[in-house]
């Protein structure tokens, strides 16, 4: 019953955001509208994708999950809600300084965990992540920093270029700086702990809500100056991968293969394919479907093997939860 499934972007309106997603992806964005957020595969109550194509059109991930759970997911998945949550993000300007709580904390604190990895498909000139603290920052510095406005002395800058990553564990401090349009694949969660705003008003002209406390519970405050992911793509001619992330919430891997190469992707547990540039076509006896830039495909666990071919030079990212 199940094949290639594809959903409607859900796209959230942010202060930070701008107008690439239509420029890059051809979303279809509101109009005069800035747009942070594009949910590509989401089971939150906050927003739920719908299916876009074949059959179960209409049809949301919340229902496949209540009704195909094996099949969609794979025979030893466990229960809860779909484990993953993937976005793209068009920072026009600079994000909040955030921390999402650890699992050891974020029950107490009334929230979720949330491990999260950032792909950069797009950075301006001199675009930047503020990831973790500078070396020998400490809590009681940090704290008088948070009083005195000046939290963004105390922050790690890593400049960064089209296909650099970044790898966030639930308590790593973090903020993307303007001009970065990402593809963030993280744990299904939507806690986040704002602790700074760099001193700015919101729409209403009234400094946007802290949340100093949680944050203050949440940050690892040994987290000094992490690197960008190091990998490198593997030297196959036709297939290359590079491996990125791979812990026990998920793994993620960039592939790329050369125009006109026919593949197959084989497990036994889902699988979602998220295009960064090129045309792929996902063949199945449900019929062929087209996935071009800024599109996400769900593999359902139940179809065990999957042809798949390269119409142009294709760079992917292969998701599976762990």
């Amino acid at each position: 019953m199940l094949y290639p499934l594809t959903f409607h972007p859900i796209l959230k309106e942010r202060v930070w955001g701008g107008r690439k997603l239509e420029a890059l992806y051809h979303k279809a964005l509101p109009p005069e509208t800035p747009i942070g957020e594009s949910w590509e595969v989401s089971d939150r109550p906050e927003g739920v994708s719908v299916i876009a194509n074949g059959p179960l059109a209409g049809q949301s991930l919340r229902w496949l999950m209540e009704n195909h759970r094996a099949a969609l997911l794979g025979a030893n998945a466990p229960e809860g809600p779909f484990p993953l949550l993937i976005k793209i993000l068009d920072a026009k300007e600079t994000l909040s300084v955030q921390v999402h709580p650890p699992a050891a904390s974020a029950t107490a604190l009334g929230g979720e965990p949330k491990t999260e990895m950032w792909y950069i498909a797009q950075a301006e000139p001199n675009a930047a992540l503020y990831v973790g603290l500078k070396r020998g920052v400490t809590r009681a510095e940090f704290e008088r920093r948070i009083v005195e406005g000046s939290v963004a002395e105390a922050l790690h800058q890593v400049p960064v270029r089209d296909g650099d990553v970044m790898f966030l564990p639930s308590g790593r401090l973090h903020a993307i700086g303007g001009g970065n349009v990402i593809f963030e694949i993280q744990q299904n969660s939507d806690t986040t702990y704002r602790v700074f705003d760099w001193n700015r008003l919101g729409t209403d002209g009234q400094p946007r809500q802290l949340h100093v406390k949680q944050s203050l519970q949440s940050i690892d405050f040994q987290d000094f100056e992490p690197r960008l992911v190091g990998s490198k793509y593997s030297k196959n001619a036709t297939f290359k991968v590079r491996f990125l992330v791979n812990n026990p919430l998920f793994r993620v891997d960039l592939c790329q293969v050369k125009r006109g190469l026919r593949f197959h992707l084989r497990s036994a547990s889902v699988q979602v394919l998220g295009l960064v540039r090129g045309r792929l076509r996902v063949s199945h006896t449900n019929g062929d479907l087209t996935v071009n830039d800024g599109q996400f495909v769900l593999l359902p666990a139940c179809l065990e093997r999957v042809g798949i071919t390269a119409e142009r030079q294709s760079e992917f990212l292969h998701v599976q939860p762990g």
